[in-house]
């Protein structure tokens, strides 16, 4: 089963747009959504375009506590939606989650310890796990399981611009990265009234390095 696992997309339309489209190209049979599809400058807007695409969705730790600004742009239903959303999702063979599969706000990166990573795995019966979360694609297999971040396509930590996704065949993966016009984006972004505008503008433009990232995010797990 071919599927495009796409993860943290928050809210960023155009970088959204661009996957689709690649997407489109390479005749996927599923669409799954690892969490965190609308918190960010286009909400309503990602959201209703991958509905319409009858997107699997998974809930990311922003879609079970919406902020502020996602609760005013959203109408109640669509925040509904986003809550009762489930954790995990098993898919032609593969589990998908946002996190971890036991927590959508665990973290889990390229130099977490083997031992949390298989604590975190323990009980899953896939062989193939892939999540998001942390907005930085890796692959590593412990115990015999294969977990994968998918990476994030509308805020990633990668150290290079574009939008991060993968690409499953059966538990094949391939983890790909798809160009688009950052600069439009971000004049897009910075027109709307989101609060955080700024800031995800200066990430998209100066992409964060990954390793810096990864560290990071292992000292407050």
């Amino acid at each position: 089963m071919r599927v495009a696992a796409l993860s943290d997309v928050h809210g960023n339309l155009p970088a959204l747009e661009a996957v689709l489209a690649e997407i489109d190209a390479v005749d996927v049979e599923a669409i799954v959504c690892c969490g965190d599809v609308a918190a960010g400058p286009f909400p309503r807007e990602c959201l209703e375009v991958l509905r319409s695409r009858e997107a699997v969705f998974v809930r990311g730790n922003a879609d079970r506590e919406p902020s502020a600004w996602l609760t005013e742009q959203l109408p109640l239903a669509e925040r509904e939606f986003l809550k009762q959303l489930p954790h995990l999702r098993s898919l032609g063979g593969v589990l998908y989650c946002h996190g971890s599969p036991r927590s959508d706000d665990e973290i889990l990166t390229r130099i977490s310890s083997d031992e949390r990573v298989c604590a975190a795995l323990a009980g899953v019966e896939e062989k193939v796990v892939v999540g998001g979360h942390t907005h930085v694609q890796f692959e590593r297999e412990v115990d015999g399981i294969r977990f994968v971040n998918a990476g994030s396509v509308g805020m990633p930590y990668e150290g290079r611009r574009g939008a991060f996704w993968a690409l499953l065949d059966g538990v094949a993966v391939e983890l790909r990265r798809t160009p688009y016009a950052v600069e439009a984006a971000v004049t897009a972004i910075r027109a709307t009234a989101y609060p955080e505008a700024e800031q995800l503008s200066t990430w998209l433009l100066e992409p964060v390095d990954p390793a810096e990232t990864s560290s990071y995010f292992e000292s407050i797990a």
